[in-house]
């Protein structure tokens, strides 16, 4: 476990860890609705986790999720314009699921089940405060960086403190 990734519900930021060494540091948005492992409770599931998968390495900056399949549009003011009520996952998404039994994964706390993912989002969106249904947003230029890290199986700590 040298490299990992350290999500401080707290402090609204990503780190990227080697031991105990920071090799980046980005601010996030995690869900408005708190901290929380249940299905359908619209919050992001703290503990031990893993990734699950490293969706879009290709794909444009901007690029627009469905499902986890891109769609073939990238982001803009008038694609925005166009649909008002989208939550838009972009760019890149990370797809972790969680190692803790009756925690965060089985039944109904199951993170990789709830679908909850790090993902670009609309530079307009705010980081730094709480603005998810869930998920961990993040400005797609910094995803770029903290993808280009990443590997299957890395192990991710999702805190409420530091």
């Amino acid at each position: 476990m040298d490299t990992r990734l350290h999500v401080s519900l707290a402090r609204q930021h990503l780190r990227l860890l080697r031991f105990e060494a920071v090799l980046g540091e980005w601010p996030i948005s995690s869900a408005a609705a708190g901290a929380g492992e249940r299905i359908g409770s619209g919050c992001t599931p703290r503990g031990r986790h893993r990734i699950r998968a490293l969706i879009g390495a290709q794909a444009p900056e901007g690029a627009v999720f469905v499902g986890r399949r891109p769609t073939g549009e990238v982001y803009d003011r008038a694609l925005a314009l166009a649909n008002p009520d989208r939550d838009w996952i972009l760019t890149r998404i990370i797809w972790l699921t969680g190692c803790e039994s009756g925690v965060n994964r089985g039944g109904t706390v199951d993170t990789l089940k709830r679908f909850i993912y790090i993902h670009g989002t609309p530079d307009t969106e705010p980081m730094g405060s709480p603005n998810s249904h869930g998920c961990i947003r993040m400005r797609n230029k910094d995803l770029i960086e903290l993808f280009d890290q990443c590997h299957r199986g890395m192990p991710v700590l999702i805190t409420e403190g530091e």
